[in-house]
């Protein structure tokens, strides 16, 4: 089962709140059989203990340290929210990526994620990719 695949992309999606959000991404690592579904709510719980809100209107939400138990494979999800979710502070998300790690994998898909959204750039051309396999493309390293 590979980290990320288009089925694991979502485009143009609308979510009015952060928990929304959340959920709705913890859903898909559900879905495409990532997690078990008590992972959504460690990745609320983890929300509550700090922001994972990472700028750049990237959101990275995952669960807490001890939701590994609940994890099945490594994978990600990756929801495009071109009007943006407030992830509360005025931080607006328009790309939320799931992450789902087995082990200490979720350390080095963290860093590769980083990578590419540390550019602004990029980030601006994924928000607008019309193509899951487009956004796809960006994160080739992660797999």
């Amino acid at each position: 089962m590979s980290v990320l695949s288009v089925e694991n992309i979502v485009l143009n999606k609308n979510l009015a709140t952060r928990e929304e959000a959340i959920r709705f991404t913890g859903q898909v690592l559900v879905d495409r059989g990532y997690v078990e579904p008590a992972y959504i709510e460690k990745m609320l719980e983890r929300e509550e203990m700090t922001s994972t809100f990472m700028g750049n209107g990237v959101a990275i939400p995952h669960g807490t340290d001890d939701a590994k138990k609940e994890v099945k494979a490594s994978g990600l999800a990756i929801i495009q929210v071109p009007d943006g979710v407030d992830f509360g502070d005025g931080n607006i998300a328009k790309l939320l990526i799931g992450i789902a790690g087995k082990g200490d994998e979720h350390l080095e898909i963290l860093s590769n994620i980083a990578v590419v959204v540390a550019d602004e750039d990029n980030v601006e051309q994924i928000v607008n990719a019309s193509t899951a396999e487009e956004i796809l493309a960006f994160f080739e390293g992660v797999n």
